[in-house]
């Protein structure tokens, strides 16, 4: 195997990983946090939100928040002429409409609860709207996640292949 290929695989591969922890991410708070805090009064939960967005701001979350869709980006450059092409690209086109509604939605509705000084008015206004676009990042998450990852299964029988190529006439 040619370095370009080993440093393209380890790309790849550090793409999946770290599509992997985001989608991990927003599936947790899917069907853990969010559920558990919906049991909680509007004060605690307006805190422990607060508390939530305040520490997920930190280098290793940001390194896998933002890693994830540049090493696919790389990823999907890197690999422009391989038959996984198709399966990164489409990976980082779903991974963005994440990171674009993370943007639009998800950011606005911390900033607005941050500032909020009723907890009953702050949670009516913030809960359903960010349980839904969480819902939805975590869904586009998972398929680019699942779509890095037929992507290394496809680049990985092309590396075998290009390894170990058939006789020809066999």
């Amino acid at each position: 195997m040619t370095r370009n290929r080993t440093a393209a695989g380890l790309v790849l591969g550090a793409a999946t990983v770290t599509m992997g922890l985001i989608a991990g991410v927003y599936y947790i708070f899917a069907c853990c946090v969010m559920p558990a805090l919906a049991r909680s009064d509007d004060r605690t939960y307006v805190q422990v939100m607060n508390d939530v967005n305040d520490v997920i701001q930190n280098p290793l979350f940001l390194l896998a928040f933002l890693g994830a869709p540049l090493l696919t980006a790389v990823s999907a450059w890197q690999l422009r002429d391989q038959p996984c092409r198709s399966w990164i690209w489409t990976a980082l086109a779903a991974y963005a409409l994440g990171f674009l509604t993370t943007i639009a939605f998800n950011i606005p509705l911390n900033d607005d609860l941050s500032r909020a000084t009723d907890p009953a008015t702050a949670r009516e206004h913030f809960e359903d709207a960010w349980v839904t676009w969480n819902a939805v990042r975590a869904g586009v998450s998972v398929v680019a996640l699942a779509c890095l990852a037929r992507g290394s299964v496809l680049y990985g029988a092309s590396a075998r292949r290009a390894a170990h190529p058939s006789p020809s006439g066999a």
